[in-house]
C-alpha cells in the first residue's frame, strides 16, 4: 500500500494502517542498524536538509544518522548564523530554500504550525521534527515501535503518560497515535500543567499519580519544561518531584513487567529517579534513542517513494 501523504506534519491525520506501515518498515532497519556494515544507497543522489530552528541535539543527530545510512548527502543549515537572524521572513527562506532543490527538508520550530506553512512552499518531502507545543510524530512513532518491541502488541495497552502535558508536543502525538491504536491512555498531571480541552484526546486525566499509574503497562514520563513556564506552574521543583516524580514506590502500582519511558533529555531528580531511570529491566529509555534511528530511516525512504523523481534505491547515482 502507497504511503498516503507527501509529508510527514503530525500523525493526527494519519490512519493506523499508515503508522503500522512505517513501523514495519522500521523494525528491518533496527536489525540493520544493528549489523558491522550500516549503511545503504537507498537515498543515493538525493538531498536532505536538517533546518532546526530550535536545538536539539538528540532529534538533529539521528535525523543526519538516518539520512546518511540511506546515502543521502545530508546538509544542518546553521540557522543562527543565516539569513533568517538578519529578519528574513520563514516563507523567503523557503523559496531560497526551494530554490536549491532538495529533496528531503527535515524542520523543527519553535511555533506551532510553521512546519505546516513551510510545507506549502516547497516541492520536496518535508518532515515535521517538532512544532511547538503541536506534534513530534517520528517521537511518537520511535515511542510505539519501542513498546511494541519490548511488549509485543501495540493494542489494548494501559498507558500512562505523566508531567507537563501543557507544553509537551511528545504527548500530543503519542496521545493521537496510541489512541488509534486501542489503547487505553490516562494522562497524570497537576491542573496547571494540563492543557483546555484535554477530553477530545479521548483519554483519562488524573491528579494523583499512585491513581494514574494503577495496573498500567507503559508509564512515559515527560520532562518539565521550564523554559517555556512564564509564572509558576509548579511550587517548586522539589515539591514536584514528590508528587509527580517517578520512583519505585509510585511505579509499584503499576503492572509487574511495566515499562519505563522518557523522550530525553531527562531531569534527573525532577521527573524521574535517576535508579528507575538506569534500570535496564523496566527503563526503555536508551531503546528509544536506537528506535530513533531506525523510525526516522523508515520515514525518510517511505517519503523519498513519493517524490516525483524516486526511480529505486540507489537509481539517482
Amino acid at each position: 500500500m502507497p504511503f498516503p501523504q507527501r509529508h510527514l506534519l503530525g500523525v493526527e491525520d494519519l490512519a493506523p494502517e499508515a503508522i503500522l506501515q512505517l513501523l514495519d518498515r522500521a523494525d528491518g532497519y533496527v536489525e540493520m542498524n544493528r549489523e558491522a556494515r550500516k549503511k545503504r544507497d537507498i537515498l543515493k543522489g538525493l538531498t536532505q536538509i536538517n533546518l532546526f530552528f530550535e536545538s536539539s541535539t538528540r532529534t538533529q543527530m539521528s535525523f543526519e544518522l538516518a539520512g546518511k545510512r540511506l546515502g543521502a548527502d545530508v546538509m544542518n543549515m546553521p540557522v543562527k548564523s543565516s539569513s533568517l537572524s538578519k529578519g528574513e521572513t520563514l516563507i523567503d527562506t523557503a523559496m531560497t530554500l526551494n530554490a536549491m532543490r532538495p529533496d528531503l527538508l527535515v524542520v523543527r520550530h519553535a511555533d506551532s504550525g510553521a512546519v505546516n506553512l513551510l510545507a506549502q512552499k516547497v516541492n520536496c518531502a518535508v518532515v515535521n521534527a517538532g512544532d511547538g507545543r503541536r506534534e513530534h510524530p517520528t517521537q511518537a512513532l520511535l515511542d510505539a515501535l519501542t513498546i511494541r518491541r519490548r511488549k509485543g502488541r501495540l493494542h489494548r495497552l494501559n498507558v500512562a503518560i505523566c508531567g507537563d502535558i501543557l507544553h509537551s508536543r511528545v504527548a500530543r502525538s503519542n496521545m493521537w497515535l496510541l489512541g488509534k491504536l486501542e489503547n487505553r491512555i490516562r494522562v497524570i498531571a497537576p491542573p496547571t500543567l494540563l492543557p483546555t480541552g484535554i477530553e477530545r484526546f479521548g483519554v483519562e486525566v488524573f491528579e494523583d499519580m499512585e491513581q494514574g499509574l494503577e495496573g498500567c503497562d507503559v508509564v512515559m514520563m515527560l520532562r518539565l519544561q521550564l523554559e517555556r513556564m512564564s509564572g509558576a506552574f509548579v511550587p517548586s521543583v522539589r515539591e514536584y518531584f514528590h508528587r509527580y516524580g517517578l520512583n519505585a514506590e509510585k511505579l509499584a502500582r503499576a503492572k509487574e513487567d511495566v515499562i519505563v519511558m522518557h523522550p530525553g533529555p531527562m531531569n534527573r531528580g525532577v521527573e524521574i529517579d535517576s535508579e528507575l531511570a538506569d534500570d535496564i529491566n523496566r527503563s526503555v529509555i536508551q531503546e528509544q534513542v536506537e528506535m530513533g534511528v531506525a523510525v526516522r530511516m523508515a520515514v525518510l525512504e517511505t517519503l523519498a517513494e513519493r517524490l516525483p523523481n524516486w526511480r529505486g534505491a540507489g537509481a539517482l547515482a
